[in-house]
């Protein structure tokens, strides 16, 4: 699976002092992702991206896992992005509808920063699209919904990083292989990613099963199991079918997580 933060060219802080003659014209494709195979999918997300994505875990830094969505079944290609820029899909995961903005974290973690990827094309002195700061130097009303959007993306960071490292502790979890049929070139297999072990989820005691159902973190689960059927969605679409709908990229100040209620705590 491909490095996710290559989306990013050229990460800097917005400073006043730097951004404050910036504009922002957002581009209404999706391009930038067009490489990229697999996504960051936050837990909240888990019921309207296994619409159309299967849902896998893959093994974190800090010893847990942490949810990926499949996009493509070959390195550095993306399906659901169309030779237009558009989105093929009924869901796009919030990781791609924040950028080109991104929190940058201190060495100690306390502290983000917000950024924007400079190398975007949108990025402009000419006064085109939304300004960062006003006359006065103070955030304006877009970059002020851009930090919540990045604030709310990263709280439900860190439940869905609370959720990876539980799913570890039970050990219900094993190394998997999706085998799909292609057209041309015979069958495919995809490694290096984790699933629930059915067995192993039923085996659990009644007091974790309690619990995991209290914090809807059980019905997590076989939404993930339900998802793992659209790896044959993205064997039809590598073929070139079952195009629906596209949609276009959105402003990032206008975006949100899912509205549902957290469903990990």
């Amino acid at each position: 699976m491909s490095t996710q933060l290559l989306i990013y060219r050229d990460i800097q802080p917005i400073t006043r002092d730097k951004h404050k003659e910036r504009y922002l014209k957002v581009s209404r494709d999706f391009r930038f992702a067009s490489n990229v195979n697999s996504v960051p999918l936050m837990a909240a997300e888990f019921p309207a991206a296994a619409t159309d994505l299967p849902i896998v875990f893959t093994a974190a830094e800090d010893g847990g896992v942490l949810p990926v969505a499949i996009l493509g079944l070959q390195q550095d290609e993306n399906y659901l992005v169309d030779a237009e820029g558009q989105w093929r899909g009924e869901y796009v995961p919030a990781f791609f509808r924040r950028y080109p903005f991104v929190f940058a974290s201190s060495e100690s973690g306390d502290t983000f920063t917000l950024c924007v990827d400079e190398a975007y094309e949108g990025l402009n002195t000419d006064g085109r699209g939304e300004r960062f700061f006003d006359t006065e130097g103070e955030q304006t009303q877009y970059l002020e919904r851009i930090l919540n959007f990045l604030q709310d993306y990263q709280a439900h960071f860190q439940r869905t990083r609370a959720f990876g490292k539980r799913l570890v502790e039970l050990n219900i979890l094993e190394d998997v292989q999706a085998q799909v049929r292609q057209s041309e070139g015979g069958p495919r297999t995809l490694t290096g990613f984790k699933a629930v072990n059915r067995e192993k989820l039923k085996s659990l005691d009644e007091q974790a099963l309690q619990k995991m159902l209290a914090t809807d973190e059980l019905e997590l689960l076989y939404i993930h199991l339900q998802s793992m059927r659209n790896f044959n969605r993205l064997n039809r679409l590598s073929a070139g079918g079952e195009h629906v709908d596209a949609q276009s990229k959105g402003d990032p100040a206008d975006e949100g997580m899912p509205s549902e209620s957290d469903p990990v705590h």
